[in-house]
C-alpha cells in the first residue's frame, strides 16, 4: 500500500487540495501506481460502494467457495474453537465491514465484550446497531481506526485478555513482508496473552482457484473493472474502460491468484492532470490472494509474532482458520 509521503513533490502538489485525506490517498496510489513499469493499483481501492456490492454479490457465487467453506467452518467447529478460546476474551475484529460473521463467533464463544475495528466510520456504526439490538447485553465499543497499525483499544476492554478476529483470507491480498508487518501491528494493539483467529485460503487444484475469481456470470470482471470506472468517477480520469478486459493468473511460485486489468488494444487517458498509456496486452496489476498449505501459514504466523496451536479446515479441505497464541518474546509491532 503506497503511503502519502512516498508520492513525488509533483503528485504531492496535485494531491494536497483541501479534500479528506483517504482521497488524497486515493489519488497518490493511483498516480503511482500507474506510473511503475507495472502499473498497480493497491486492491483496497475496489471497495467503493459499488463494488462492495458486486463483492457481497461474488460471495454468493457457485464457483466461489471461500465464504461458504469459512461459514461452514465456523458453525461446525463451534464447539472445539469455543473450548481451545475458553470464556471471556474481548473479541477485536479488525476490518470489521459488514460483520457479516461475526455473529457465528458471538454465538460460539463466551465474549466479554465486542470491538470492532474499520476505517469506515459511518458503515462501521450502521454495523453495530444490528449487532446491539441482537446483542442486547454484550458491551460493543467500534473503533474508527487503521487496523495496519498498532492501536489503543478502548479502557473498556483494555484490562481483558483479547482474541483478534480477521476473517475472510484478507491476510492473502498482502505480500509476504506486508502480511508480517500487519500481523505484528495487531499483536501490538491485543497485547500479552491475545490470540488471533484468521482466516486463510488454501492451496488447492488450480481449476478450482481460477474458477473462483472468474465467473461465468462476469461479477468478478464487473467487480475488476469498477476500479477503473471509480478512478473515472472520483479522480476526473479518461480511462476507456471498455478497452479493458478482466484477466486472472495463478502465479504458482508464489502460490497466489492474480488479478489484472489488460488493456484488449493501445489506449491513452488522463487522471489528475498527469497523461498515462497502455500497450495492447499491457496490464494494470489489482489484486493478489496468496494461498497457503498448514507449513506455509505457520511461517507467515511466526514471522508475524503469533504461534499458531489450533486450525479448522472444512469438510473439502477447500479453507482453514487457525487459531495463534501472542508470542511472549515479541513486544513491540
Amino acid at each position: 500500500m503506497a503511503l502519502l509521503a512516498e508520492c513525488s513533490l509533483a503528485e504531492r502538489d496535485l494531491i494536497e487540495a483541501p479534500d479528506d485525506g483517504l482521497h488524497a490517498q486515493f489519488r497518490c496510489d493511483v498516480l503511482t501506481g500507474l506510473a511503475r513499469p507495472q502499473k498497480v493499483i493497491p486492491a483496497r481501492w475496489f471497495y467503493d460502494r459499488k463494488g462492495s456490492e458486486l463483492f457481497e454479490e461474488i460471495t454468493r457465487l457457485p464457483e466461489y467457495y471461500p465464504t461458504r467453506a469459512e461459514i461452514e467452518i465456523l458453525r461446525e467447529r463451534c464447539g472445539q474453537i469455543a473450548a481451545d478460546v475458553g470464556a471471556g476474551r474481548a473479541v477485536v475484529e479488525f476490518g470489521a465491514g459488514s460483520t457479516a460473521k461475526t455473529p457465528l463467533l458471538l454465538d460460539c464463544i463466551a465474549a466479554a465484550s465486542y470491538v470492532p475495528i474499520d476505517i469506515s466510520g459511518d458503515f462501521l456504526r450502521e454495523s453495530c446497531e444490528g449487532l446491539a439490538v441482537r446483542y442486547p447485553d454484550l458491551p460493543i465499543v467500534p473503533v474508527e481506526g487503521d487496523f495496519t497499525h498498532p492501536l489503543v483499544l478502548p479502557k473498556t476492554v483494555a484490562g481483558r485478555p483479547a482474541l483478534g478476529f480477521f476473517p475472510g483470507s484478507t491476510i492473502g491480498n498482502l505480500g509476504p513482508a506486508q502480511a508480517v508487518d500487519l500481523l505484528r501491528a495487531m499483536r501490538a494493539t491485543l497485547g500479552e496473552d491475545s490470540m488471533l483467529l484468521i482466516g486463510m485460503d488454501m492451496i488447492k487444484d488450480r481449476s478450482v482457484l481460477t474458477a473462483a475469481y472468474d465467473d461465468t456470470a462476469g461479477v468478478t470482471a464487473a467487480f475488476n473493472l469498477n476500479v477503473a470506472a471509480r478512478i473515472n468517477r472520483e479522480l476526473g480520469g479518461t480511462i476507456p474502460v471498455e478497452a479493458l478486459r478482466h484477466r486472472i493468473v495463478w502465479n504458482d511460485e508464489q502460490a497466489r491468484i492474480e488479478m489484472h486489468l489488460e488493456a484488449t488494444h493501445d489506449i491513452a487517458f488522463e487522471i489528475c492532470g498527469r497523461d498515462f498509456a497502455m500497450r495492447a496486452g499491457e496490464t494494470i496489476h489489482t489484486e493478489n490472494s496468496h494461498k497457503y498449505d498448514l507449513r506455509s501459514a505457520t511461517q507467515l504466523l511466526l514471522a508475524g509474532h503469533w504461534q499458531p496451536f489450533a486450525h479448522y479446515t472444512d469438510s473439502q479441505n477447500r479453507f482453514m482458520v487457525v487459531l495463534a497464541r501472542a508470542r511472549e518474546e515479541a513486544i513491540t509491532a
